[in-house]
């Protein structure tokens, strides 16, 4: 049925005050989205822990870039996902793309790529399939999937085998060294190749590349990170670019693609189930009392962390009887999809906030439309740190609020009446002052200076006033007086004197190979690996719904080596079979030899009987709590049409 806004907000808050006045505050489940503002994630994460009281919060970008914030913390510190410019990328000598496929999930970035090698700078892509990215590549290293921490430690074994370290940075600038050369060189040539299907000579090839320019960048993207051991799998990765001093030095270092709009912003600042604005810990006692101050509570009434994303949903129905979903669709994008559809509709209740009637919506008691990106104001923060004001290009159609404006109305029909106001800059405003002297510090950073600047960089504290008078220590009325020096320039690079952690020194891993979660047997055996389409965007809620991205990209496919589709008799076009322990996918077949023979791809933006996510194994990362959606064992099996 259609509802007015005023009823089905009252419906909302009634059952969610119900729920938790029954079942007490952690009955209430929130889930967020990595396309959400700032300003909107934001005001999700103090709504929730505010307002509702509960710890059941997360978000979809946990299955986005969580083993790299992990690694990048534990090595540096801080987690940015680049800690330099992206324009720096096409000004190194070598870059060793690690599981990304640009050319199709982020195209404008390709750019980059492109000009690398015009300026004659080399390009090593890590992919088991020969993407339209590798095809562009200077060396296409194609190991098995799952088996990337290897190849980043046998890397590292041939530059110290080929006397290619930096020991000077090395005892100047890090910490850790001994116990990762002991692991690394237990992992030589030989043992990785059969390892990864990766050659010795391409092997020994790549450490060349990487080590002969004066400077080198690994980045890496969900291939590597989307694993049981993804943080593990980045933090190799990561030594790679200590061990030859890759790493805070100009137009060198590691860094990490997103693939969501505010991949980065939105795990800043408190959706995450373990965070508060400006990326503080939320078990960390002065950290909760900072914010508190600026929510106007008690710190000890600010529940503790929560499940992460998978863990969350899985327990839907169960420990969490109502959920407020905002701006994402498990129901395709999980892992264990079809488990995750049972325990959604097993709810008592489900509000969802979208900008479309995604697979997800499509089960809600009450549906909530809200305004997608061109109808409203919003910053974001790009992968690079660069936060960016985004205004409204056109307004939402009639009966269309925003997402502040729902968040607004619960808050006050739950008791709240005031800290949650539907303008995006007062929030922003606020989200300052809260971001204020933690790790992703906003606080010097105003939508007036915005407005003016092609974007500013975090951290951005605000600088202390440096002269008297009408307007003194404001950042932006400094910067727009001329006082340049009264204002905080952002930071484009971190690092470059020293890592952000106590001692100034970044810290190797030193982590071993270990298979992934399920490893292909007699039933089993081969792998499935999950990805993007450049025609089609994540869980294709918004695009599936755009007749010439569907004519470009109309549906699921499976794709096979000819060596396996010859085997199990498969043919170019008909549909073919993906089993895993989880469930089954049917959809056409796509032989190509761009990928191994060990190996079947699918991706993962459609619902119903070609759903990718219904085989992935949710198996965590035991840091991160990424599930391992890169791999996992599988059978293929062609249909064999029914007799007439």
């Amino acid at each position: 049925m259609t509802a007015g806004w005023a009823q089905a907000l009252d419906l909302v808050a009634e059952r969610l005050g119900r729920t938790r006045e029954r079942y007490g505050p952690d009955a209430l489940g929130v889930f967020g989205g990595g396309g959400l503002t700032n300003e909107k994630a934001y005001a999700l994460g103090k709504f929730a822990r505010v307002v509702l009281g509960t710890s059941q919060i997360d978000y979809n970008g946990r299955f986005c870039m969580s083993s790299a914030a992990a690694a990048g913390t534990r090595a540096f510190g801080l987690d940015r996902g680049l800690p330099f410019p992206l324009e720096d990328i096409p000004k190194t000598g070598c870059v060793i793309l690690v599981g990304s496929n640009p050319a199709e999930t982020m195209p404008p970035s390709l750019r980059f790529f492109r000009e690398l090698r015009e300026n004659g700078g080399t390009l090593i892509v890590v992919d088991p399939r020969r993407t339209r990215t590798a095809e562009q590549a200077d060396l296409h290293l194609a190991p098995r999937p799952g088996t990337d921490l290897a190849l980043a430690l046998g890397l590292l074994h041939l530059v110290v085998a080929e006397g290619r370290t930096d020991e000077a940075y090395i005892r100047e600038r890090t910490t850790g060294w001994a116990e990762a050369r002991a692991v690394a060189m237990a992992h030589w040539p030989e043992h990785v190749e059969r390892i990864t299907g990766v050659s010795v000579p391409q092997l020994r090839q790549a450490v060349r590349l990487f080590c002969e320019p004066a400077a080198a960048m690994v980045l890496t993207a969900r291939g590597p990170e989307q694993q049981s051991k993804g943080t593990d799998t980045v933090g190799a990765w990561i030594d790679l670019c200590l061990a030859t001093g890759r790493a805070g030095r100009p137009l060198s270092g590691y860094g990490c693609l997103t693939g969501q709009g505010n991949g980065q912003g939105g795990r800043e600042h408190g959706q995450k189930a373990d965070q508060l604005p400006g990326y503080r810990k939320l078990d960390d006692p002065a950290a909760r009392r900072h914010v508190a101050e600026v929510w106007g509570v008690d710190p000890g009434s600010l529940p503790g962390p929560g499940r992460s994303a998978y863990e969350l949903l899985d327990a839907l129905g169960t420990d969490i009887r109502a959920l407020l979903l905002m701006g994402s669709n498990p129901v395709v994008s999980a892992p264990r999809a079809a488990h995750i559809e049972k325990r959604i509709t097993s709810l008592d209740f489900l509000a969802v906030c979208d900008v479309v009637r995604s697979d997800t919506a499509e089960l809600a008691d009450v549906v909530l439309p809200v305004a997608q990106w061109a109808e409203e104001t919003g910053t974001t923060t790009s992968l690079e740190g660069r936060v960016l004001l985004r205004r409204q290009a056109v307004g939402p159609p009639p009966g269309v609020r925003s997402d502040l404006y729902v968040l607004h109305e619960l808050a006050a029909r739950l008791g709240v009446e005031k800290g949650f106001p539907t303008d995006p800059e007062e929030v922003f405003t606020e989200l300052r002052r809260a971001s204020a002297g933690g790790p992703a510090d906003y606080s010097g950073i105003s939508y007036r200076r915005l407005a003016a600047e092609n974007g500013v960089f975090w951290p951005c504290p605000e600088p202390k006033p440096t002269r008297t008078g009408p307007g003194a220590g404001r950042p932006d009325s400094a910067s727009a007086k001329g006082f340049p020096d009264a204002v905080h320039p952002g930071t484009p690079r971190l690092f470059l004197d020293r890592f952000a952690t106590e001692d100034g020194r970044a810290r190797f891993a030193g982590v071993a190979y270990r298979p992934t979660a399920e490893e292909p047997d007699v039933e089993y055996p081969l792998l499935l690996t999950t990805g993007r389409v450049v025609a089609q965007y994540q869980s294709g809620a918004q695009t599936r719904r755009v007749a010439e991205l569907n004519a470009a990209a109309p549906g699921p496919f499976v794709e096979l080596h000819p060596r396996l589709a010859a085997r199990i008799g498969a043919v170019e076009g008909d549909p073919v079979t993906v089993i895993s322990r989880r469930g089954r996918a049917t959809a056409p077949a796509r032989i190509t030899s761009a990928i191994r023979p060990d190996t079947v791809f699918m991706p993962f933006h459609w619902p119903g009987e070609g759903r990718a996510n219904t085989l992935t194994n949710p198996a965590l990362d035991p840091t991160s709590r990424m599930p391992e959606f890169k791999s996992c064992a599988v059978r293929v099996e062609a249909v064999v049409p029914a007799s007439p």
